[in-house]
């Protein structure tokens, strides 16, 4: 299909939640990479991200209700890559994506240290749009930490940032 609606900020959400898995619970981190992510209230301050249905991230949230959006520089490219093309289930994409692991401020989530920024959210919302859900978050932290150019998908494998 066409990306007629253009280019996209591409950010790595992060989650956690406790999982059966081959009959043991065990505890998951997950990274997913999300372009459809966006502000959508002033007061209170919500974040909206669109999750897959499908997607190992997609249970963890909907179990855990709570997420973290990192902003993430142009220079994370091949890790968004990595990220959005395997599953949490069955990699640690932290380090195989060569990423660190840090706990967030205010939520039971891990947040990425080379991220340039991050909001964290409780989840208030979901609401289902075939396919996906979108997961709408309340704000209970954010943090800016550089002004590094942000990194923006075009399709397949194709990443660009600003001049």
């Amino acid at each position: 299909m066409a990306r007629v609606y253009g280019t996209m900020q591409t950010a790595l959400v992060t989650c956690r939640e406790e999982l059966e898995v081959f009959g043991k619970t065990t505890q998951i981190d997950n990274i997913i990479t999300v372009d459809w992510h966006m502000p959508c209230s002033f007061e209170p301050f919500l974040y909206a991200i669109c999750i897959g249905k499908t997607r190992a991230s997609y249970n963890l949230i909907k179990k855990s209700k709570c997420f973290v959006v990192n902003f993430i520089p142009f220079t994370l490219k091949d890790a968004a890559w990595f990220c959005g093309r395997h599953s949490g289930m069955h990699h640690d994409k932290f380090k195989e994506a060569k990423l660190t692991k840090i706990e967030s401020n205010h939520l039971d989530c891990p947040k990425i240290k080379e991220a340039i920024g991050y909001i964290e959210c409780n989840v208030i919302n979901e609401i289902e749009t075939g396919d996906h859900v979108i997961f709408v978050g309340e704000v209970t932290h954010q943090e800016l930490k550089s002004d590094e150019k942000r990194l923006f998908h075009n399709g397949e494998n194709l990443f660009m940032t600003t001049q």
